[in-house]
């Protein structure tokens, strides 16, 4: 079916795998077009459309399509789905989806996500695949271990020392393992030992990408961010000027706490774990490596860290030092050619 653009304030799309139901605005919030596109005919729909503020829900394919219409002259927002819901009518069905997506596009205070180039989603995907398979392998030795336990045989804990142990069980003949136990956990053995190769080969990709990107080497820069940390932190971030502040990643990456307050009384609880939790995983691991490494007399970081540890346990030290680690990477990345800086401690350091 032919469908004429009409001039609108705000279009929404409900994004599928084939069809797209597109619902569009004027400036006072009543809809005016509402249509349904193949994904071969959705494209020439919005080229024949003015220019004007397009609206999605944060799903795969959103960042795609976000970026040809923003090629087309279009303002594109992305919106994650649980700030869309409350938008949603009574029932549900796509065009009513579209409409939500669009009302909730024109709020003030809506937060958006972050559209993406393409290098960085191809940089997401590596890490997403490492993830996996770091998980499989985590899930392997777990099988291999309780198999070894059901024949009375316990291994050391660690993933490393489980390496070696494994090898010794099998072939040890004074153990309870059967033959067949034997046969089986040699296979395992060979499946992990083609994991650890595959973890290694994306590792590697990941990290000579970082050594390559001039602003990852800066974000490298930061005590506790390495290959690892600088490549997520680029495929996730995207444009730091969506940020207003450095506390804003920070709140953005689930690190500052939660709050449940009212009449007037303050009430923090723990930390909100919202946004990315792959990111902030690394980023507290991270600072976990500072507190257990950093050279005191050569950083003032440690120094606060220190102070800290004075008064709170470990744990709440570890995630306040990631918070400030997030808040570095926003200056890292809004300012350029910036670098993290180690400053003395005040009246001490060589």
């Amino acid at each position: 079916m032919h469908h004429q653009p009409k001039i609108c304030a705000v279009f929404g799309i409900d994004i599928g795998k084939s069809l797209f139901h597109v619902v569009g605005l004027d400036t006072s919030g009543a809809p005016i077009q509402k249509a349904k596109f193949r994904r071969e005919t959705l494209l020439q729909f919005f080229a024949r459309a003015a220019p004007t503020l397009v609206s999605m829900e944060a799903c795969p394919g959103s960042q795609w399509l976000a970026r040809k219409l923003k090629e087309l002259g279009h303002e594109v927002r992305i919106i994650p789905a649980q700030f869309v819901k409350p938008y949603v009518k009574s029932h549900k069905n796509d065009i009513i989806d579209a409409e939500a997506i669009a009302e909730a596009a024109t709020r003030p205070t809506m937060r958006f996500v972050g559209i993406k180039e393409a290098h960085q989603i191809d940089l997401q995907m590596l890490h997403r695949v490492r993830s996996r398979l770091v998980k499989g392998r985590t899930n392997l030795i777990c099988q291999m271990r309780s198999y070894c336990l059901e024949h009375g045989v316990a291994l050391r804990q660690g993933a490393g020392v489980f390496k070696l142990d494994i090898v010794r069980t099998i072939d040890d003949p004074e153990n309870d393992l059967t033959e067949r136990a034997r046969v089986v956990l040699r296979e395992l053995q060979a499946d992990l030992l083609r994991l650890e190769e595959r973890i290694l080969s994306v590792s590697t990709e990941i990290k000579n990408i970082a050594d390559r990107d001039e602003t990852a080497r800066r974000l490298m820069t930061i005590p506790g961010v390495g290959p690892l940390g600088a490549t997520a932190i680029l495929a996730s971030i995207g444009d730091p000027s969506r940020f207003k502040k450095a506390r804003d990643v920070a709140a953005w990456l689930g690190l500052v706490p939660r709050q449940h307050s009212t009449g007037g009384k303050q009430t923090l609880l723990g930390i909100a774990k919202r946004g990315s939790s792959y990111v902030r995983t690394l980023l507290i691991h991270g600072a976990r490596s500072v507190l257990m490494h950093l050279d005191r007399t050569k950083d003032r970081l440690g120094q606060w860290a220190d102070e800290l540890r004075g008064r709170m346990h470990v744990n709440k030290v570890t995630v306040a030092l990631a918070a400030k680690m997030a808040r570095v990477v926003w200056v890292v990345l809004s300012k350029p050619g910036a670098t993290y800086e180690r400053r003395l401690p005040a009246g001490g350091g060589a």
